[in-house]
């Protein structure tokens, strides 16, 4: 093993998969993708990789803590107030981390979320490695994101009361009607997140203008082609062509369906 891989191995790395029961597309993640339930592809993704030792997941759902379980991660039951449809998913994460660290301590955090299959071990050690190069000082997070010009903020329309759209940002020079004139706008793929505990932890010291506190004021984006967050059929079946075509095999910790 090489001295690079070696510091890596140095930071103390947990792997924590996120999901609740509740959703509109009922038990989505555990629903079995190619024989596995669904989180479990996320989980086999870490599992492989070499520079996290410590695996969690959290939810208000015995189903989907069992099935997390069978994969080797240590259960942790969300309370309900973590766990409604307009709870925060950074305030489960730093409930989890609380958690964690009774075990001991913790340097960076990969969020996972259970929901989504189409990632790959090297993403995730590239994320880890991305965010130990750059340090603390300089890196939050690193998150995997994709463009995505189509729906670019600078085309936005919201509705007014009297029901006429305006353009969601307000600008006041000219805006061109062609993508490829915009500049590039990027949109977080919510596979994963490499974070560092210190901005988990740190997560309500400064006000920001994002959704996401606990990946901290300075976030890197690893450039994907996006992901397949599950949350209808047609997102099953995107995901299960993804996994076939780019070879990945199935979960081995646990029995299959024929």
């Amino acid at each position: 093993m090489n001295d690079s891989v070696l510091r890596y191995k140095d930071f103390k790395i947990v792997s924590l998969i996120i999901g609740r029961g509740g959703s509109f597309l009922k038990d989505k993640n555990i629903l079995k993708i190619l024989g596995s339930p669904l989180l479990q592809w996320t989980a086999s993704a870490a599992i492989k990789s070499s520079l996290i030792s410590r695996y969690y997941i959290s939810s208000d759902c015995e189903k989907i803590l069992n099935a997390g379980q069978l994969a080797g991660y240590k259960k942790i039951r969300r309370p309900s107030v973590l766990a409604s449809g307009n709870a925060q998913s950074c305030d489960a994460v730093l409930h989890d981390l609380q958690e964690i660290e009774l075990e001991g301590a913790v340097d960076i955090v990969v969020v996972q979320h259970a929901n989504v299959a189409t990632i790959k071990t090297e993403m995730i050690d590239d994320c880890i490695k991305i965010l130990i190069d750059k340090g603390p000082e300089k890196c939050s997070a690193v998150i995997p994101s994709h463009e995505c010009s189509e729906y670019h903020p600078l085309r936005a329309q919201k509705i007014e009361k009297d029901g006429i759209s305006v353009p969601y940002v307000k600008n006041t020079n000219p805006i061109s009607a062609n993508r490829q004139d915009l500049p590039k706008a990027i949109f977080f793929d919510h596979s994963f997140w490499a974070v560092w505990s210190s901005s988990i932890k740190n997560m309500h010291c400064n006000p920001l203008n994002h959704p996401w506190p606990c990946m901290g004021q300075k976030i890197v984006p690893y450039i994907t082609e996006g992901c397949f967050d599950i949350h209808n059929l047609e997102d099953i079946q995107k995901t299960k062509e993804w996994i076939i075509n780019n070879h990945i095999k199935k979960p081995e910790f646990i029995f299959h369906d024929n």
